[in-house]
């Protein structure tokens, strides 16, 4: 991996965002295996993050970043990790907010929603997300249980986290206009085949989804698409394509941490993203929207 050469006229960045405020990682996750097995993590490949991480971790690994509040995302389809995450982040001071699960096709959805809002540290839930990327069914997301949920997501003001892979992109665009009360946020830019190095029919699709206003976007998750050897041009291409389609008032940054130690640090990747928006013209104010200002707005962040 090479990290990126920032221009030689390029403006200090972090300095910018960090004399206004603080900077939002929009997207980590956290996990104890002694409570809740995670057996997505048992292939060798995951061996290096096939460990506990708490948020001691989490905070040695934002030192020096610039990351001052986070949203923590769910990792199982499991209520009860939801509802510890809550609480969890109802004694942090850098936890934010909470992306959590529940099952979009229950009957009773919005009493488990309305509970999980009541339970401890429940004021800090502000989204629902389902791993639709597991799902064998593309269009699962166009399902009428689905979509029943999606729209009781709304009416408890929460947004939903859209994790979906390229294939599944037609389904969620359907969805996206069927249910335009909903905010949707597109996790990973719905993982590229960066490593291929292909950018059709993903571009393509990624312009449709953009182009409805009820829906914003994670810079996360790309490195680990990226291959072993990935460098900063590898993504540009990815980069440009979400800059152009959302703009960066409709971009976040997220770590995707601890999943990003799969193919580098957080640190690493919050440079390399600060190098893209710096080599595509961004001015100091676009920096500010994609590490703070949108995040803040679309999961209404307080401090």
């Amino acid at each position: 991996m090479t990290p990126p050469a920032a221009s030689p006229a390029a403006p200090p960045v972090t300095a910018v965002v960090t004399a206004a405020a603080t900077r939002v990682d929009a997207h980590h996750h956290l996990w104890d295996l002694s409570r809740r097995p995670q057996t997505w993590l048992d292939p060798p490949e995951m061996a290096p993050i096939h460990r506990d991480f708490a948020l001691s971790d989490y905070a040695s690994a934002t030192a020096g970043t610039g990351i001052g509040r986070s949203v923590l995302v769910q990792v199982l389809p499991d209520a009860e990790e939801t509802r510890e995450f809550l609480a969890l982040a109802a004694g942090s001071r850098t936890v934010a907010g909470v992306v959590g699960w529940a099952d979009l096709t229950w009957p009773d959805l919005a009493d488990e929603l309305a509970a999980l809002a009541a339970s401890p540290g429940g004021a800090l839930l502000r989204g629902i997300r389902h791993l639709v990327q597991g799902e064998s069914d593309p269009r699962w997301l166009a399902r009428n249980d689905v979509r029943r949920g999606l729209r009781q997501v709304a009416a408890a003001g929460l947004v939903y986290d859209l994790l979906v892979l390229p294939h599944q992109l037609p389904a969620a665009i359907e969805t996206v206009r069927a249910v335009p009360e909903l905010t949707f946020v597109l996790d990973h830019l719905a993982k590229p085949p960066i490593a291929s190095g292909e950018l059709d029919p993903w571009a393509g699709l990624i312009g449709e989804l953009a182009a409805e206003p009820n829906v914003t976007a994670k810079l996360s998750g790309l490195i680990t698409e990226a291959g072993d050897d990935w460098d900063a041009a590898a993504l540009r291409p990815y980069v440009d394509v979400a800059l152009d389609a959302f703009g960066p008032r409709r971009l976040m940054f997220g770590s995707d941490w601890p999943v990003c130690l799969l193919a580098g640090s957080l640190p690493l990747w919050s440079e390399t993203v600060s190098a893209l928006l710096t080599d595509a013209g961004l001015t100091a104010a676009d920096h500010e929207a994609v590490f703070r200002t949108t995040a803040t707005r679309v999961y209404r962040l307080e401090g």
